[in-house]
């Protein structure tokens, strides 16, 4: 599950007590990732560690970005991309829930997909002191680990990059340039909004699909790409700060679609079962083929 910027308790549900279960994992091979070449954020940043939380594979201490490509059958390849930025509060990546799951997902339905793994606010090197500040944290408790309250510079730039590379290799993967989207889970949202609003115009993604990620207002330029959001009304993080963005978009008379779903609450991935964000992603497939993104090359 992803930690949001800007808070710290993660409840798991009226009156039960978070529970947390860390333990050390090995790597995946890495072998297609695409090193960014964005450079480290700190000269001083422990060393990538991996790890799982409840069982889902993450990393922290991130300073290196790359890019993982996870490409569709050619005989199923829609030439549609989605740059997918995984979720955790800027302290590590729910890399597998919030990643690579998505990534796989996505290439079974013929989208290209490109897991970013962007670097990340350091987190103690000791594993132990790790577990505990997480721990103290999220249960409301003080602690030395607290996410920032906005998109570091330096995940932005690692999601300018990833937009960068897959353009210019769009040939390569068998991409139509003018359908290479983005989508991010919580501060990976967050990562696809700043991304988006930064990137120059013509350079932005063709769509962004941020989900369960803050949705306050912005400044929408008039080449704001077609949005897809997902909220679900019963995320304790996001869904009683306002729909603000939406809003924005709409003033900005740029395409939008929203979805605030009655339960599910936060970090939900591809979508919780029992509840009624399950299957958000089959919406988000309807929106792009209606909206003309998801064309058989």
């Amino acid at each position: 599950m992803a930690t949001p910027c800007g808070t710290q308790a993660l409840a798991t549900g009226p009156g039960s007590p978070p529970s947390f279960q860390f333990a050390p994992a090995s790597p995946p091979s890495q072998s297609t990732a695409i090193p960014l070449n964005t450079g480290p954020q700190a000269p001083d940043v422990p060393a990538e560690n991996w790890f799982r939380m409840n069982g889902d594979l993450n990393v922290r201490n991130v300073s290196a970005a790359t890019l993982t490509p996870i490409l569709p059958d050619p005989a199923k390849a829609t030439g549609t991309a989605v740059i997918v930025a995984p979720g955790g509060g800027f302290l590590g990546l729910a890399i597998e829930t919030e990643g690579y799951a998505v990534a796989r997902w996505l290439a079974d339905h013929g989208v290209a997909a490109f897991v970013l793994k962007y670097r990340l606010v350091p987190t103690p090197g000791d594993f132990g002191m790790f577990t505990r500040e997480m721990t103290a944290g999220r249960t409301g408790k003080p602690s030395s680990i607290r996410p920032p309250q906005n998109t570091p510079d330096f995940s932005r730039d690692d999601g300018l990059a990833a937009l960068a590379l897959v353009h210019a290799r769009a040939k390569q993967w068998k991409i139509d340039p003018a359908r290479i989207g983005m989508m991010g889970f919580s501060a990976g949202a967050f990562t696809t909004i700043s991304t988006t609003l930064s990137a120059k115009p013509g350079e932005r993604p063709a769509f962004i699909a941020p989900i369960y990620g803050r949705l306050t207002a912005r400044d929408v330029p008039s080449d704001a790409p077609p949005m897809f959001a997902v909220l679900a009304a019963d995320d304790h993080f996001f869904a009683s700060q306002g729909f603000g963005l939406i809003d924005a978009w709409l003033q900005a008379k740029r395409p939008v679609e929203f979805h605030l779903y009655q339960d599910g609450g936060h970090g939900f991935g591809l979508g919780k079962a029992g509840t009624t964000s399950n299957g958000w992603i089959n919406g988000f497939m309807t929106w792009l083929e209606v909206n003309g993104l998801l064309k058989k090359r």
